[in-house]
């Protein structure tokens, strides 16, 4: 037949060069996979020398295990490597490397050279290639580990080399690949050059000190510490608190946010949404979250051999891995016993100052006492403030606030507020002090053993009677049954997941009937939902269940009622409060989760420290 197509095999060298477009698209994706070689190979020293943002040269030197001289062909063979032999190596992957496309791919698109000294070995080895033709093995000088030199990358792709951004963008690139690299491994010194300039140097450290060096001292000093185990799966690492959401490390937004995988840097869609569930209730409107977090995991539980770069995963149980960090992370916001004060007004103003966040452990809130004899009397001789810190509950004339939302909680009232502390040991206030004042009817300003605290007596009481609604309604959803069914069309993976989730669907509120292999019936909703739109909301709470193994849609939705409801039911501005209720407002805001922050985002209090005081007012100049 005239005119048909012939089918051929394609030349090894052309079979590299189309790998090379997926696997080392741009300089960055070659120093990746050449670095995380390194790693793999055991290096604690890992030393990066570039020019020209990549394209011109790169060369990784480090002191790993090395390469025997009689494989040093195979490392440049396409689907050769070390790391795995059987497809049980394949679904249980230890390594960051495992594909053996990597260094075939980099070769055939420059001038490639690898030197190797295995351990033990009498001397080093050096094979090169160019374009992807690859020459014989020769001797060569190297005291350990391996030295891979990439020159002129692309030469031989043209269309390739036209797709390269700028010298200062490929470099930037580079850049954020190292720095994903160092994070995940802080136990590997790096040291960075280029163009003949030292860009980073760091040595081997604890996960805390590569963390201060890549993002700051801030970040460490004021991120929350984050640490869960559960089976197979653990969380560690660290998450900004909401008051620096945006971004105090010098680093704003999505820059500055990073989750590893059994050492592997990804961008998982299961993970981000679970970390933005757990800043939902305290990060002020679109502001970025930021996270330097380590997620360990069994590798047959984790499946990440789904894209030729490995940055994206597969989870065995993506919903189990969802709940648990968000759970995690949605702790360590929370807990009253890492709580840490908004940045200082002072500092905010411009005011020089050594400022550190003031840690709200418990054993901080009982020793609370100050070391100035002075100031200690003055607080034992002041009774009416000490007396104020055994005042109980804000009650803030319940009968006003809180009448509205009474039904909500049926013959049972209220969830019971928190007790107030026990007395600060020597007679010190505790965290939040004492009041003294109200300030236009909307601050409350408190004295604690710091200096001042500017409390938004509005914002703090809207996040109190938040945390108590939900609180209600953590254990129990009521299902408010419909007067008429609402049917609805449904695709059959809908279906399914009604017939599979059916517990969990009732346990959240709903009720939820098959009526034919494509349709389903709404016959209840959460009570507090009854005046949505019931199918919408269950369509919505169906995907979600698919997508990540238990409903986020329905807790959103109740939570944005909440925080709709205790805005309204907080003081208002201009309300005056007498100083038992301010104090009462400042105990319970202590003893109350994410009290740091509104139900908006927003902070709820800042401190004023006394050195800050005195440099406002150039004391002991």
């Amino acid at each position: 037949m005239s005119g048909m197509a012939v089918i051929r095999a394609l030349p090894e060298q052309l079979i590299n060069q189309i790998a090379a477009g997926e696997v080392v698209d741009r300089p960055a994706a070659a120093l990746k996979e050449l670095v995380e070689n390194s790693v793999d190979a055991g290096a604690t020293r890992i030393d990066i020398d570039l020019a020209g943002g990549g394209v011109q040269l790169m060369r990784i030197a480090d002191n790993g295990a090395g390469i025997a001289r009689d494989e040093l062909p195979l490392a440049l063979a396409r689907h050769a490597t070390s790391k795995i032999a059987s497809l049980d190596d394949l679904e249980s992957i230890g390594s960051l490397g495992f594909r053996g496309e990597a260094l075939a791919s980099i070769a055939a698109v420059s001038r490639f050279a690898l030197t190797s000294r295995a351990r033990g070995a009498a001397h080093a080895w050096r094979i090169e290639a160019e374009g992807g033709r690859i020459e014989s093995t020769k001797p060569a000088a190297l005291s350990e580990g391996t030295t891979v030199t990439v020159q002129e990358l692309y030469f031989n792709t043209p269309a390739r080399r036209k797709f390269l951004r700028t010298e200062g963008t490929e470099y930037g690139h580079c850049d954020e690949a190292i720095r994903r690299l160092a994070l995940a491994h802080p136990q590997v010194a790096f040291a960075v050059r280029h163009n003949g300039r030292a860009q980073l140097n760091v040595p081997a450290q604890s996960p805390s000190e590569r963390v201060a060096a890549m993002l700051g001292d801030a970040f460490i000093v004021t991120a929350a510490t984050v640490s869960a185990e559960a089976g197979i799966l653990r969380l560690h690492g660290w998450g900004a608190r909401p008051a620096y959401a945006e971004n105090r490390t010098g680093r704003a937004g999505r820059d500055a946010q990073y989750v590893f995988v059994n050492g592997r840097f990804v961008r998982d869609r299961v993970i981000t949404h679970a970390l933005r569930a757990a800043y939902r209730d305290v990060l002020h409107h679109d502001a970025q979250p930021s996270y330097v977090l380590w997620l360990s995991v069994d590798p047959r539980a984790v499946d990440v051999n789904v894209h030729p770069t490995k940055i994206e995963v597969r989870f065995r149980d993506s919903g189990a891995v969802h709940e648990f960090v968000r759970h995690a992370l949605d702790k360590a916001l929370s807990s009253t016993a890492q709580q840490q004060a908004p940045v200082s007004a002072a500092t905010r103003l411009g005011v020089p100052s050594s400022y550190a966040p003031q840690s709200f452990s418990q054993e901080s809130m009982q020793a609370a006492a100050f070391t100035q004899p002075d100031r200690t009397a003055a607080w034992q001789r002041n009774a009416d403030l000490r007396q104020a810190n055994a005042q109980g509950a804000l009650g803030l004339r319940a009968g006003e606030s809180l009448a509205f939302y009474q039904t909500l909680f049926g013959a049972s009232g209220p969830a019971p507020a928190p007790a107030a502390l026990p007395q600060a040991a020597e007679g010190g206030p505790p965290p939040l002090g004492f009041a003294l004042a109200q300030l236009h009817g909307v601050y409350i300003l408190a004295q604690n053993r710091d200096g001042l605290v500017l409390v938004d007596m509005h914002a703090a009481h809207e996040r109190i009677l938040y945390e108590k609604l939900k609180a209600t309604y953590k254990e129990r959803v009521p299902v408010q049954p419909l007067l008429l069914p609402q049917g609805f069309t449904a695709e059959r993976l809908e279906v399914a997941t009604v017939e599979e989730h059916g517990d969990t669907l009732r346990e959240i509120g709903f009720d939820l009937g098959v009526l034919s292999p494509t349709s389903l019936a709404v016959r209840g909703v959460p009570s507090l939902l009854a005046q949505a739109d019931a199918t919408a909301l269950a369509r919505a709470v169906l995907r979600d269940l698919r997508e990540f193994g238990g409903s986020r849609v329905l807790t959103e939705q109740r939570d944005e009622l909440f925080s709709t409801m205790a805005c309204h039911g907080a003081v208002r501005a201009n309300r005056s409060l007498s100083v038992a209720e301010m104090n009462a407002l400042l105990r319970e805001m202590e003893e109350t989760e994410r009290a740091g922050q509104c139900n908006h985002g927003r902070p709820t209090w800042y401190q004023l420290t006394l050195k800050e005081l005195d440099a406002l007012f150039m004391r002991g100049r």
